[in-house]
């Protein structure tokens, strides 16, 4: 196998663009992350995504891809479910449509799609497809994937690995929820209300309560989110994934507000920005946002944050007695009375939300009604005592601000006014060489006052307001100065505006896809329904690359007996403190029993080898 030197490595590095990747539930939300300082958004159609809540029509995403590609900002639409026979027809037709509205890309998970009429758009590769291999990622190269987006649950020394023996682009989730199952891999939420993840349906099984029994019949905990995480939070690990060959930066939350979207682009814009400094590398896209707010990842939603798997250690990364925010730590409280509490330093606010640990370690929370200096007046004091760590999990003051900025992002550009026989051109030039050229004619006065009528050009020409670039110089070179009202000098420069935004769009490097989609050997020979095979042209596609399909996909069967519903690096002995690694003495009879909240009961096996958890149905 070939393994790239360090030479290639570091010629691959500095030519590399690098890409933050933004969320958008809508059109108002993709807006705002470009205007933030997003390199690329990705967001969903009205159908055909996996997260069937975050739809958009067609003509919202013509507006994002306009304003987007302004910026050389890129558009990414999700079409990553598994898909029936019948919707086949309809979505190659749909693919068409992105295509000649020049989206920058559709991510994917069901290979049937390969299998249709496509036009030369770029296709990536969802991690719902379970990128997890080297062999699966150089798969997917050969067969003509632009891109392919990597698991959660991988590893900085799988990165690596991956970026040292393949070229295909690498994406890496960055921040965010995280799903405890392999990605693709998780049938619970279908298997327990016919609501498929793999179909953008996922009714978050792992955010409900269960219990734990062992063989025995023995409890091991009770009513409790065991199968909850912490959230993603690789902001101090963004240059060492670059080191390993990340290129593509991606921040979870296409159901997110447009508040979550601007403050957690905004703080890793920062970051990123910092380190692309620092060593000479590329951006993925132009113009610069200022920021009237300060970032901060702990004042949005927030479960608290975890690195996951990235060094390949399992610490603390379950949220066992919560599921919702827990937000910023405040402080903890001096006294109680009955209707307030007291805090030596009090930095809440009238409307804000806060939570704390009951004595049961359960989560609790309560708004604030009124504060008063070191006072704060709860809508409920109960169970706030003294002594009790305070968090805060909605900054109402934080969140007004954001869902109130008025965000620019600007491009710096130049005006040179020339003199030339037939009469004055006025030339507006960017930061990439594009130039928009207005000409007026001689037939104005000559200005009896000459500095008063050159003051007023290189005001009136410098103000750019709320459009997208910013004047940074104005160069006037004429003999005959021209006298010019106000009014007639914003016209020009509203004119030259418009004649560059619409240069700059024309000018736009789309990326085609250049190569045929080829056959090559699949690294698996015999499929399960975990393949989510889900239609005839997906079961072709692995049969021509010499795989036995042996079942489709669990959305088309009926009886889930002894079925593997969820797969995970998670692990619950891990997190409760039972590991063999921890625990010496064997405690409790295995295989265990996962119980929710209807008293369905699931078996739960241990790969302590591999270290792999696995969830499945009972008989």
């Amino acid at each position: 196998m070939y393994l790239k030197s360090d030479k290639e490595l570091k010629t691959e590095l500095q030519t590399a663009a690098f890409e933050l990747l933004v969320p958008a539930n809508n059109k108002e939300v993709a807006i705002q992350a470009i205007k933030a300082g997003a390199d690329a958004v990705y967001i969903g159609y009205s159908k055909y995504g996996a997260r069937a809540q975050a739809g958009n029509v067609l003509s919202d995403l013509i507006d994002i891809v306009e304003f987007a590609h302004i910026y050389r900002v890129k558009v990414y639409i999700t079409l990553n479910t598994i898909l029936r026979n019948d919707e086949l027809e309809s979505i190659e037709k749909l693919i068409w449509k992105l295509y000649y509205i020049k989206v920058d890309g559709i991510i994917i998970q069901d290979m049937g799609i390969l299998e249709c009429n496509l036009p030369p758009i770029p296709v990536i590769a969802s991690t719902q497809c379970h990128n997890n291999t080297l062999e699966k990622i150089k798969f997917l190269e050969k067969t003509g994937f632009k891109r392919v987006i990597l698991p959660r649950e991988i590893t900085l020394k799988e990165i690596k690995e991956f970026r040292k023996n393949s070229d295909i682009e690498l994406e890496c989730f960055i921040h965010g929820a995280l799903c405890m199952s392999y990605s693709g891999q998780c049938y619970m939420s279908y298997v327990n209300g016919g609501r498929s993840a793999n179909r953008g349906e996922c009714a978050q099984p792992c955010r409900k309560k269960y219990s734990l029994k062992d063989a025995e019949g023995k409890y091991i905990i009770k009513d409790k989110y065991i199968l909850s995480l912490k959230d993603l939070n690789l902001s101090e690990r963004i240059e060492d994934l670059i080191f390993a060959g990340v290129t593509s930066f991606k921040i979870e939350g296409r159901l997110k507000n447009a508040a979550y979207v601007i403050n957690t682009t905004a703080y890793y814009r920062k970051i990123l920005d910092e380190i692309l400094n620092n060593y000479g590398l590329k951006r993925a896209s132009v113009g610069y946002t200022k920021y009237d707010f300060e970032p901060d990842l702990y004042k949005t939603f927030n479960r608290g944050y975890t690195q996951f798997y990235l060094d390949g250690e399992k610490k603390d990364i379950g949220t066992v007695n919560y599921v919702s925010s827990l937000g910023e730590y405040i402080g903890v409280v001096d006294t109680v009375k009955k209707n307030y509490f007291t805090m030596k330093s009090n930095i809440l606010n009238n409307g804000d939300g806060i939570c704390f640990f009951d004595e049961n370690k359960v989560l609790q929370g309560t708004n604030i009604n009124k504060t008063e200096e070191n006072t704060i007046f709860p809508a409920d004091i109960k169970g706030i005592h003294a002594g009790l760590k305070i968090y805060r999990n909605y900054n109402k003051n934080f969140d007004d601000k954001l869902n109130n900025l008025d965000l620019t992002r600007k491009i710096d550009t130049i005006i040179k006014v020339r003199e030339t026989n037939s009469g004055y051109l006025f030339i507006a030039q960017d930061t990439e060489n594009n130039s928009a050229v207005h000409m007026i004619s001689k037939n104005y006065d000559e200005a009896n006052n000459k500095e008063k009528a050159i003051n007023t050009l290189e005001i009136q020409l410098s103000k750019s307001g709320q459009t997208e670039f910013k004047v940074k110089s104005v160069d006037i070179k004429i003999k005959r100065i021209p006298f010019l009202r106000v009014s007639q000098v914003n016209d020009i420069r509203r004119t030259l505006t418009e004649k560059l935004r619409k240069i700059r769009r024309k000018n736009y490097n789309y990326k085609f896809r250049t190569k045929p989609f080829t056959v090559i050997e699949y690294p698996l020979n015999k499929l399960d329904y975990r393949a989510n095979i889900y239609n005839e042209k997906a079961a072709l596609f692995y049969k021509k690359r010499g795989s036995f399909v042996g079942e489709y996909a669990l959305e088309s069967q009926k009886d889930f007996s002894n079925k593997e519903v969820m797969i995970s690096k998670y692990c619950i002995k891990n997190q409760l403190g039972i590991c063999p690694k921890q625990m010496p003495i064997k405690k409790y009879a295995e295989p265990f029993v996962l119980i929710d909240e209807f008293n369905k009961e699931y078996l739960v096996e241990f790969n302590c080898k591999d270290c792999v958890m696995r969830i499945g149905t009972k008989n």
